[in-house]
């Protein structure tokens, strides 16, 4: 059985408070900027409340518990959702489709 993930995109205080610590080096590093970020979003599992990571080694603990299924998951909820508008617009029109 999975695990219940509550994620919350991050606000402003909570992407200045990452920045603060990864430190100013991984903070330059976009993947790793951007798999922190989604484990950041994550604000309980199993509807435990998880502090928000103030180092490199929780961060990493974060990512460690939450594992590839635990990071693809919030990953897919943070990711926008096209508008119905972009959906119809796309539908039908794969690449290569002539007009």
């Amino acid at each position: 059985m999975g695990r219940v993930l509550t994620v919350r995109p991050p606000h402003a205080l909570d992407q200045l408070r990452l920045f603060k610590a990864v430190g100013p080096v991984l903070a330059q590093n976009q993947p790793y900027l951007g798999m922190a970020m989604v484990a950041c979003a994550i604000i309980a599992i199993d509807h435990v409340p998880v502090p928000m990571p103030g180092n490199e080694h929780q961060i990493e603990s974060l990512i460690l518990r939450l594992g590839d299924a635990g990071l693809q998951a919030a990953s897919a909820v943070l990711e926008p959702r096209p508008s119905d508008d972009e959906v119809r617009d796309q539908a039908g029109n794969s690449a290569g489709t002539p007009i």
